[in-house]
């Protein structure tokens, strides 16, 4: 048997065929072989498409300027806000749960689709391999929709300045380090894995991010649950700021989540919990992947050794409740160098494949 994780009594295994074959289609595990970046095959879809999913409606009032600007409507005009944008591809031939792939801050669901440099993405890589794929943008992000009421009320002297949320996105610099590209700005890790080559085109995918104006509850929250409710059953993958976004999706209406994906999220919140919600978490397999060189660089908004010791922590409680839960750490089983855009990395696949490996053996309709 080979581990899947640290080596920690109480951690779940894969069977040690399952990892050997995944790493036997890599060279030492580093690289992808020409054929699985760019297929020869064609792709073969039962359908393709977009829709939305949540979002609610709001009406105007004749003492409001809050959604038409500068000249109102009749009152009573309504218009809908907060609603999730979602793409899909679903395979002729389907092998496995659909898979929703949920971005971080500052991007929108391109991160999965076709790489900085070209190579495929885990968008079509895991519809290739027979899962029905939808990419939402974040409300308030990309082709999703947010509520714009408080810049009107700004702009119209209703509300003041100081009301005003900040949009925000990383500078190149910041990414650089902060998503593990290298120690210094400019200066790739010897054993990189994210194409530093294409750095350029990676900072083109980044998106105003109105994070900040969102209300309270998110509603990505909502709109998450009822994707995965609508789907009759699905895998919910976040990724960094979105990381325990199936978390509390799956808390607030588990009907639709067979099994979560936790792809570097800024931390698992393990000692925010209470013992119910660790309880009906447990209920759903889980998976947590942390990259490389987590402790090599220091300085960053996010410590990663910090959020890696509590997804840690956060593992064990689940596991003490009964619950399936799995850390993925690429180093244990010899590779290296994955930066925070693992789904971007040149050896994207070959993590992809354990992340499938492990979908089959847990995620169950």
């Amino acid at each position: 048997m080979t581990h899947f994780v640290r080596s920690t009594p109480t951690l779940s295994l894969l069977t040690g065929a399952l990892v050997l074959a995944t790493l036997a289609s890599s060279t030492v595990g580093q690289a992808q072989e020409l054929p699985a970046v760019k297929p020869s095959a064609p792709l073969l879809l039962k359908s393709r498409g977009s829709f939305l999913v949540g979002g609610n409606a709001v009406a105007q009032t004749p003492a409001q300027l809050s959604y038409f600007t500068p000249d109102p409507p009749p009152s009573g005009t309504t218009v809908t806000v907060n609603q999730m944008y979602v793409d899909f591809m679903v395979p002729l031939v389907e092998r496995g749960l659909p898979v929703v792939m949920v971005h971080g801050a500052t991007l929108t669901g391109k991160s999965y689709d076709t790489t900085p440099d070209g190579r495929m993405g885990w968008f079509e890589y895991f519809v290739r391999k027979g899962h029905a794929t939808y990419l939402p943008d974040q409300v308030s992000r990309g082709r999703s929709g947010f509520d714009i009421s408080t810049y009107n009320d700004v702009r119209a002297g209703v509300k003041p300045l100081s009301a005003l949320p900040n949009f925000w996105r990383f500078g190149d610099e910041l990414a650089w380090t902060q998503f593990r590209f290298g120690p210094t700005f400019g200066t790739p890790f010897a054993d990189e894995q994210f194409p530093v080559e294409a750095a350029a085109e990676f900072s083109k995918q980044a998106v105003p991010d109105l994070n900040y104006v969102l209300p309270n509850p998110n509603p990505n929250i909502a709109a998450t649950a009822q994707l995965a409710a609508q789907l009759k059953g699905a895998v919910l993958m976040g990724h960094s700021q979105s990381g325990t976004l199936p978390l509390d999706a799956a808390l607030a209406d588990p009907t639709g989540v067979r099994a979560m994906v936790l792809l570097e999220p800024g931390g698992c919140r393990s000692a925010t919990w209470t013992d119910a919600q660790i309880a009906s978490l447990a209920k759903i397999p889980m998976l947590v992947e942390f990259g490389d060189h987590l402790d090599a660089v220091t300085g960053t908004m996010v410590n990663w050794q910090n959020q890696f010791n509590d997804c840690q922590a956060f593992i064990g409680r689940v596991k003490a409740a009964g619950g399936v839960a799995d850390m993925l750490h690429p180093p244990e089983l010899g590779i290296f160098g994955n930066s925070h855009m693992v789904m971007q990395d040149k050896n994207n696949l070959v993590i992809a494949d354990l992340v499938l490996a492990w979908l089959n053996q847990h995620a169950r309709r």
